[in-house]
């Protein structure tokens, strides 16, 4: 059997494994273990135990729990909640401005969250009731609250990103400056879609009363409190670590640190939820563990059989496509397995394949892995949003109110998944977007 079979089976093999819906790890672990052992034979016992002391040697696999614990304590402890009172008077007078308000909220969760769920839970327990509540267009919002909360896995401290530059061996400082503008933009780019379907279409958001923007300056300037722990606390852990100050692990101790005083300040900090953020950051970071380690069986011997070399002899020499053209199959390659799993399970599929080809890629483009770890990241942001299986589509239907249903969920998110692809267009034809600011960093 040649090597380009066996590679064929392995990959085959975990696709259909994953479909049965049990556990991602132990569906990759067991197609790399009989791989292994049919290949190697009792050589291949070493595998895992090879896997798991290069797994605990990644140091910046320590800061995972670090941004887990801060995301989970800030959503917790009602800062979150704070904030929308903040961008609700605020944003009151611009037409759909509760919507926009929402947006700009998902941006500061983002920014001290580093996941999608957390803003897909705020968004769906704090704004959509209150803007349902206010007669706001339910296919809107819904869209909103979704699209906004994919930003989480693109802002920094994106866990997404850390779990990408493990395997891919890249820089996560890199990854995360790359990561600033795509974000701000894709965010702007929501906002201006509200505002102008807003204008033409008052219905969809109509205007708050007069009492409620009759507002004294004084309150809405006591409202901006609710902003400040969050700046603070992404200005000490993202400014430290960018100017030097601290290393990647130390600013994920003291994002940690400063949400917990942050909750201790405002009085919202006890053993509740304090054992609550602890288990919950433990499942995340044990699920993350064991997806890594997998990954890095699967990986060992899909490349030690040269199923790399000869993916590349396809595309290149065999289909004679061009570089760019490799880039566009493998992003349609991602949409099109977002649609049945989940992003860990996508770099899992796709690192052993993808990645090394990248590499030898020659696209002219300055910080080229960076560049294809924020395309990566974008493309999931849409696998979040997809039919039939999209990750946040499930979680939007078990958190929403009930006169949201599941067909509401699906139309809402069209807009929107529009909106990313055309992100995702504009990163290609200009990746400085995404690699000027590593680059200027770097010097």
């Amino acid at each position: 059997m040649s090597y380009e079979l066996i590679a064929l089976i392995m990959f085959a093999g975990m696709v259909l494994l994953m479909l049965t819906g049990q556990r991602v790890f132990a569906m990759i672990g067991v197609v790399a273990a009989a791989s292994a052992l049919a290949l190697y034979g009792n050589a291949a016992i070493e595998l895992p135990f090879n896997a798991v002391f290069k797994l605990f040697s990644w140091y910046a696999l320590l800061t995972l729990p670090l941004f887990v614990y801060m995301g989970h304590m800030m959503a917790k402890s009602g800062i979150a909640e704070d904030l929308y009172q903040m961008m609700h008077v605020w944003c009151g007078r611009l037409p759909g401005g509760l919507a926009m308000g929402t947006i700009f909220l998902m941006v500061i969760i983002s920014a001290i969250n580093g996941l999608s769920v957390a803003g897909l839970a705020i968004g769906s327990a704090i704004a959509l009731p209150e803007m349902l509540r206010r007669g706001y267009d339910k296919l809107l919002i819904t869209g909103v609250v979704q699209g906004g909360s994919t930003l989480g896995i693109l802002l920094p401290p994106s866990v997404v990103m850390v779990l990408f530059a493990v395997i891919a061996r890249q820089p996560v400082s890199d990854l995360w400056l790359g990561g600033v503008f795509p974000g701000l933009m894709m965010a702007a780019i929501f906002a201006l879609y509200v505002y102008v379907r807003v204008k033409f279409n008052p219905k969809l958001a109509p205007k708050l009363s007069e009492e409620e923007l009759a507002i004294p300056l004084r309150e809405k300037i006591l409202l901006l409190r609710a902003g400040i722990a969050p700046i603070i606390i992404f200005l000490l852990m993202i400014g430290l670590f960018v100017t030097g100050y601290t290393n990647l692990l130390e600013s994920s101790a003291v994002g940690a640190t400063s949400a917990t005083v942050a909750a201790v300040c405002k009085g919202r900090l006890s053993l509740k939820l304090l054992i609550e953020t602890a288990r919950e950051t433990m499942s995340v970071t044990a699920m993350f563990m064991w997806i890594v380690l997998a990954a890095l069986a699967f990986s060992s011997v899909f490349d030690g059989i040269g199923a790399v070399r000869a993916i590349e002899n396809i595309f290149i020499h065999n289909w004679e496509l061009s570089p760019w053209a490799v880039i566009i199959l493998m992003q349609v390659s991602f949409i099109l397995m977002g649609m049945f799993l989940d992003d860990t399970a996508m770099l899992v599929i796709v690192a052993p394949l993808y990645i090394p080809l990248v590499q030898r890629l020659d696209l002219g483009i300055d910080h080229q892995m960076v560049w294809f770890g924020i395309l990566y990241t974008m493309t999931c942001q849409i696998a979040y949003m997809t039919p039939p299986f999209g990750y946040n589509l499930f979680l939007m239907r078990g958190m929403a109110p009930k006169e949201i249903t599941l067909i509401d969920i699906y139309r809402s998110i069209v807009p929107f998944v529009l909106i990313m692809a055309l992100c995702i267009v504009l990163i290609m034809i200009f990746p400085q977007i995404a690699t000027w600011l590593p680059g200027y960093f770097r010097g």
